[in-house]
Formats: structure tokens, sequence, C-alpha cells
């Protein structure tokens, strides 16, 4: 079996608080992967040390094949990262994010006007390529900015949160690309999620966290299947595996950068 994403005791801690505790988990090639749990439940620092944006305290994690930290520019270049908060440029148009993108990725000077037209056709972006990205809409902002993260064929792309604010048919048309990903590309998707539809439509396998640890792991119908009840949902595994933890939104910094978020994805 192959995997692209192996973590061996990956641990976090914020001075006397440990945010992830311990945790190991595999991911397979060409899997799309959720991380479910409850605010404060790990999900966010695991993604930042699996993207190189903040290291380990303990333990170790690979990515495509590179150790996170002591070769963290290799895994930088192995992997595509959306994160929840808007990163495309809207004083710029869609067709100058795309090409900045591939200037930052350092796709070589005779590839790039390829790929950024194939990636505005891949995502429906065509009509829209040369208009202003403020005067997207949420779903289009979204699918130009997976379309940024994917420019340079990477092995692994993380997105955090990936449909956060956005309507249902923005939201169908995000999942219904990365699940062409499977086709289209050798890519392995690793996502965070609050939404147990958007879990169990698009996910191969999800883990399901509560206070930084691994509390169980399978495929949707494996999760169901392992609490018992004859026709349980996703919702009734996540509350049987964290206790009944209820989202409380977050503190005043999560509350307020969500809030721009939806705002500005309209």
């Amino acid at each position: 079996m192959e995997f692209v994403l192996e973590t061996e005791s990956l641990t976090r801690d914020f001075g006397s608080l440990r945010a992830v505790d311990h945790l190991t988990f595999a991911v397979r090639r060409k899997e799309i992967f959720g991380l479910l749990g409850p605010n404060g439940a790990g999900k966010t620092t695991i993604m930042k040390m699996l993207t190189t944006l903040l290291p380990p305290t303990a333990g170790t994690a690979s990515v495509a094949g590179l150790n996170i930290t002591r070769d963290a520019a290799g895994v930088r270049r192995a992997i595509g990262y959306v994160p929840q908060m808007v990163s495309a440029d809207g004083t710029l148009t869609g067709r100058e994010n795309l090409v900045l993108s591939a200037k930052l990725y350092d796709i070589p000077r005779g590839e790039r006007a390829g790929r950024v037209e194939a990636a505005l056709h891949t995502m429906g972006l065509v009509d829209a390529a040369d208009r202003l990205v403020r005067q997207y809409s949420g779903g289009m902002i979204r699918r130009l900015e997976i379309a940024q993260a994917m420019l340079h064929r990477p092995s692994v792309l993380f997105l955090d949160e990936p449909t956060v604010g956005l309507d249902p048919v923005a939201r169908r048309a995000v999942w219904e690309y990365l699940m062409s990903l499977k086709t289209r590309h050798p890519t392995t998707v690793v996502l965070t999620t609050h939404s147990m539809e958007e879990a169990d439509s698009l996910c191969d396998r999800l883990a399901i966290l509560s206070h930084g640890k691994m509390a169980a792991a399978g495929t949707p119908l494996e999760l169901k299947a392992s609490i018992g009840p004859e026709g349980a949902t996703l919702t009734d595994v996540f509350s049987h595996y964290t206790g009944g933890e209820l989202e409380t939104g977050g503190d005043f910094h999560e509350i307020s950068k969500r809030r721009r978020t939806i705002r500005r994805l309209g």
C-alpha cells in the first residue's frame, strides 16, 4: 500500500497546552482524507505542521516522502495549500493571480501560459479570467484558489475548510472538482471541515479528533457501522467519539476571522 503522507507520534505543545498529542496516521495516494473535530481538537495545528508552517514539538511526519522538518523546502514544493482565509489578490484579475502563482512556484517560463489556460478551463473561469477577483462570487474565488494551488501539480493538496461561507451551488461545484482529481491528477487531498455532509460526500477516509488525539478513523461507512445502530449518521459518529462535544464557534479571534472570510467570499 502506497502512503503519500505519514505521521508518527506527531505532537505540538503551546506552553503547558498540548494541542496535538502523539498523533499517528497515514494517507494513501489519491485519497481524499478528512480531519474532523470540534474547535480546539487540533485540526488547524496539524495542518500547519504538515504544511511546514509550524514545527512539531515531538514526533515526525513525512509528506511525499520528505521529512517536514529536515526538508521543509522540499515539502513546500511538493504540496498545494488553500487556507480558510481568502488568499487570492482581489486587486488582480483571475489570470494575473494564476500567472503570479506560476512564477512563485518557479514553473518554467515556456509552460506558464499553457498551465494558466488549462487551469482556467478546468475550473470554469475562462469567461471571468480578465475580471478583477474582487468582482468574483465566493465559489469562483474558491475555484481560483484551488487552481492556484494545483498549478505546479502537487503530490498533496491541503484544504482548510474549503467551502466555508459558500452557498450550496458553489459548494457542490467545489466538491465535484475535488472528486474529479482522482481521475485527472495523481493528487492526494487532505482537508479539514466542520460539515458532516461534506465529509460524508467527499472523503474516502476520515480521522475524528478530540483534544488533540485520534478518537477514530476509517471510511464513513466503517465509522457509522462502528457505533452499532443501523442508519447511524456521521453526526451520530462525531457525537459518539467526541463525547458529545459541541461547536462553540471558537474564541473572539477565530469568530472574527471566520466572519471576515464569509463576508469576503459573499
